[in-house]
């Protein structure tokens, strides 16, 4: 990454940070993925229970190799014969992993969903809620983030799954109800009532959609 963006990320996610703050939620900087699963690792306790729902950030800075083999109980919605039992066991989990589809400059999160069992367990149940976000995420303002989740984020999730959606032909979004549609709950996390629930890592990186 050249130097001037690495010094532009470092100080914008500073603005993001005080954000975050504002709004009762907890922000992290690192500079690198290594930082990041360094940092996301400190906020889990050994034998704590871990969920996650779609989050192509945490896998890209190893973390969820390193939960799936750490001193964790990790519940993996993919290796369970029955997945909607390990989905709602998510609720009542520890720790669950997740990333943002955009977050706004002051700590604004947006994150769209088709079977919601991700943006439900960001609003309530899990009792920590980890987010990896890498800068490229970062927008103005709301309506620039949800913009960015929708023609972005959906978009891209919509082709990587093979959906047959008219944003897959396309490449944006085209507000459709198609069957297939994976924007189906949207959320906006503008503030956390519990103190210490939600932490924010942002990644000097380009990291998932």
């Amino acid at each position: 990454m050249d130097k001037n963006m690495f010094h532009r990320n470092e100080l914008l996610a500073q603005t993001v940070i005080k954000g975050l703050a504002s709004r009762n939620m907890t922000g992290y900087y690192a500079a690198s993925k290594e930082e990041a699963l360094k940092t996301a690792l400190s906020l889990i306790g050994e034998g704590e229970s871990v969920a996650m729902g779609g989050a192509m950030s945490a896998w890209e800075i190893g973390l969820v190799d390193a939960v799936k083999n750490g001193p964790y109980r990790f519940i993996d919605r993919d290796a369970a014969e029955d997945r909607r039992a390990a989905m709602l066991a998510a609720y009542g989990a520890d720790v669950f992993l997740s990333s943002a589809n955009a977050i706004t400059q002051d700590g604004v999160m947006v994150n769209i969903d088709g079977n919601a069992n991700r943006v439900s367990a960001i609003a309530q149940g899990p009792k920590k809620v980890i987010f990896i976000v890498g800068m490229n995420k970062v927008c103005p303002d709301v309506d620039s983030a949800m913009k960015r989740a929708r023609s972005v984020a959906a978009t891209a999730n919509a082709q990587r799954f093979g959906l047959d959606t008219p944003c897959t032909k396309t490449g944006a979004c085209m507000n459709c109800k198609s069957p297939d549609t994976i924007c189906c709950q949207f959320l906006i996390t503008r503030y956390s009532r519990h103190a210490g629930r939600i932490h924010v890592i942002l990644v000097n990186d380009t990291l998932g959609f």
